[in-house]
């Protein structure tokens, strides 16, 4: 029997993943003035203590005024580099590759956590620097029309805001992190520049496509001059935005990014609107997988899959059937965070659990060979229920 896709490493630059399961980035809302906490450690090091191949980070802001939260990481500042080497540590112990994303909230920033509602915040005494954590945009245009209206990023601030990126970049490498993703997706600020509903600017970063690309391409450039060129770079991409960018758009930026060095699309999409997009299908299993194979194909660059990839099966037949590179798990890895020590199991790999820590490895792999008839409790419902 070959061996499946998903257990199959892949190199990217000088970086080797031991298997196509990534974790991908998923917004904690944890940090204490941008500080990582216990929390970010535990949450990173469950996913390698799980067997993933390559965990990635949250979104991580480039500066103050790009916290969507009063729980955003941020690296915007030296100091924040020993709180997440030391979630890098623990990650890169357990067999994981760690990685980061790194973004700015542009006019979605300074609100409450979504659990708190996710409205716009209202000054208050605790928040100790609400002037300078100003809205910022491409243009004053607000969206939904009730929300605050950001104030335009003047053409003199844009290269300035650039730089962020690249110096966060700077501080992510000297964490110790070996993938760097640049969320350019879901309504956030590098997304705002590319789409017509967001960007009505004049100059040289508004109005056609290439020029509303422009900023990505140059935080690209910017991060790209900073990140060592053995370490793999991606890009989130809202492949579809039912906005006015779409897969067409998304595939003419992937080739010219491409060029500057980006490895990897991270392929999503929505956020501009605040709904789901639904133009590739109903929302239901690998939903979002369409555009991974677009961009994938189309584009001539590595794609990432994510949305409503559940089951091993699923990502495994997404990996064969050559629709992706990498198989991205969110929601289902915080349900299961050792779904790739099951999916290796269910796929009849690593009997012996080398791909999880030996506190894990020995015990389960004594109950394996010792009993017989018995089956983890993901692998059916109730004893002698259905699987």
């Amino acid at each position: 029997m070959a061996q499946p896709l998903l257990f199959t490493p892949i190199t990217l630059r000088d970086v080797r993943l031991k298997n196509r399961i990534v974790v991908a980035p998923m917004h904690q809302y944890a940090a204490v003035k941008g500080f990582a906490t216990d929390w970010h450690l535990v949450n990173a090091g469950r996913f390698a203590a799980g067997g993933a191949g390559l965990v990635i980070m949250e979104s991580t802001k480039v500066e103050r005024r790009g916290c969507g939260t009063l729980g955003d990481l941020g690296l915007w500042n030296d100091a924040f580099v020993p709180g997440l080497k030391r979630c890098v540590d623990f990650i890169r112990a357990h067999g994981a590759i760690p990685g980061i994303q790194i973004g700015h909230s542009g006019r979605k920033a300074r609100r409450f956590r979504p659990w708190e509602g996710g409205a716009p915040l209202v000054r208050s005494a605790e928040i100790e620097d609400w002037d300078d954590w100003e809205l910022v945009a491409p243009s004053a245009l607000a969206l939904p029309e009730t929300d605050p209206l950001p104030r335009a990023l003047l053409p003199s601030e844009v290269p300035k805001l650039i730089e962020t990126y690249g110096e966060a970049a700077r501080r992510a490498h000297e964490a110790g992190y070996d993938v760097l993703d640049i969320h350019g997706a879901h309504g956030y600020l590098i997304h705002e520049f590319l789409s017509p509903l967001a960007n009505a600017r004049t100059d040289a970063y508004g109005g056609s496509e290439l020029n509303r690309m422009r900023f990505c391409i140059e935080v690209v450039e910017a991060v790209r001059a900073r990140w060592p060129a053995g370490k793999p770079l991606f890009l989130r991409l809202s492949v579809e935005d039912d906005a006015g960018w779409g897969p067409e758009q998304s595939v003419a930026l992937a080739r010219i990014v491409k060029a500057k060095g980006v490895d990897v699309i991270d392929c999503s999409s929505g956020g501009m609107r605040g709904a789901p997009v639904v133009s590739a299908g109903p929302i239901s299993y690998g939903y979002q997988v369409p555009y991974a194979e677009t961009l994938r194909k189309q584009a001539g660059i590595m794609s990432m899959a994510v949305g409503l990839i559940i089951h091993s099966d699923q990502a495994e037949a997404i990996l064969a059937e050559g629709r992706a590179d990498l198989i991205a798990l969110a929601r289902e890895i915080l349900y299961n965070p050792h779904w790739p020590m099951d999916a290796a199991q269910k796929m009849g790999l690593d009997r012996q659990f080398t791909a999880v820590p030996p506190p894990q490895a020995y015990w389960l792999a004594k109950r394996l060979s010792s009993t017989k008839g018995i089956v983890p409790s993901t692998f059916q419902r109730g004893i002698g229920g259905d699987t």
